[in-house]
């Protein structure tokens, strides 16, 4: 673990990549409250451990403390903003920091995923945002240091003497996996991106053009994709502690598990088969009018928790090994279900119905 300042880092990077799962928090950190009556006292300030890939020695791939190196970089452009245009001494003082810290060769050195990279490119160059680019963090984070240096009338060289006390530790994982890394550091935040976590994932298997395809039949809807992966994956695991901020780690296990028998390219043909399917259902596109009936009344009745089984079964019931009898028996069973649980709420769990059913199944 080697610790430096968090400028020195910035200065001696030409560029930071971030990987497609790390994104911004939704909180960033506002550098200038560490300005006070005391911190003319402290010999440093440590800001805590980033972990980072190391691509060559001035280009890292950054895996955690986005917050950090973002919060540093908007705050070096809030100096920039506030003293720009005041005397030509202070312009090239702008231009040296822009250089040293903020762009190499007419890019920014920070490199983010997706959107984040418009967003924060428009900051940096000075361009137009729209109104909901500016109720991003980043720009929040922005206009709040910029307030605070005009309000306070902080001086450049009082906010210079503070932030080269910013140090860092950072951790080069070398061979380790960097989704793995990310995962188990930001697993417990309730705002994880698991789909991002997936995607890469798969991307890792070469399997990405058959996830757009998935994800094209839910018409991009991540909120969709989402109850999808989670209905298919209780559906399979039959978890009774299903947590949705768990959701990348129980796809992987199921992945690996069915790895052992099939090649990745075939797991996720068969998710898209699934993914059809399971869009289907939601949406109510059954040809047969019977069950076309029966879903519409059980969705009627606020049946979502029970769309995994359905998942199951429909699957079962359109690859041939479930009669179209015994499949309308069980809705009609559902149904009932669904009726009885609105006069009593409590009486039966629907997993007690679903091992009921597999029996009823079974015997068929």
């Amino acid at each position: 673990m080697d610790k430096i300042t968090l400028l020195d880092f910035l200065y001696k990077m030409k560029y930071i990549q971030t990987y497609d799962y790390t994104v911004c928090d939704s909180v960033l950190t506002n550098y200038l409250d560490f300005i006070d009556a005391n911190c003319d006292f402290l010999r440093e300030i440590d800001s805590g451990i980033i972990y980072v890939k190391e691509f060559t020695r001035v280009q890292y791939f950054l895996i955690d403390g986005l917050d950090k190196i973002l919060s540093m970089s908007l705050l070096l452009h809030a100096i920039c903003e506030c003293y720009k245009k005041t005397t030509e001494r202070n312009t090239k003082a702008i231009d040296t920091i822009r250089k040293k810290y903020l762009i190499n060769k007419n890019q920014t050195k920070l490199r983010l995923c997706n959107n984040l990279q418009v967003i924060y490119d428009k900051i940096i160059y000075g361009q137009r945002l729209s109104g909901k680019e500016k109720e991003h963090p980043m720009f929040i984070l922005l206009h709040n240091m910029w307030s605070k240096i005009k309000e306070e009338e902080l001086k450049a060289s009082e906010i210079f003497d503070m932030l080269q006390k910013i140090t860092i530790n950072i951790i080069d994982i070398n061979q380790l996996d960097p989704r793995e890394i990310y995962y188990s550091l930001n697993k417990d935040k309730k705002d994880l991106n698991q789909i991002l976590l997936i995607e890469d994932y798969l991307k890792s298997k070469q399997t990405e053009s058959i996830w757009d395809e998935i994800k094209n039949t839910f018409n991009n809807k991540t909120a969709d994709i989402i109850d999808f992966l989670k209905d298919f994956i209780k559906s399979k695991f039959n978890y009774k502690d299903f947590e949705d901020s768990h959701l990348y780690e129980y796809f992987k296990n199921y992945f690996e598990t069915i790895s052992l028998y099939k090649k990745p390219k075939e797991i996720v043909e068969n998710l898209k088969i699934s993914g059809i399917l399971y869009s289907d259902l939601i949406n109510i596109n059954i040809k047969n009018e019977k069950i076309k009936k029966l879903l519409i009344k059980i969705k009627m009745l606020g049946g979502q928790e029970t769309t995994g089984f359905l998942l199951s079964i429909y699957e079962d019931y359109t690859d041939g090994s479930m009669s179209e009898a015994t499949l309308i028996e069980i809705l009609m069973t559902i149904e009932e279900y669904l009726k009885n649980k609105k006069n009593n709420p409590n009486k039966v769990r629907f997993d007690e119905l679903i091992r009921y059913l597999s029996a009823f199944i079974a015997c068929k």
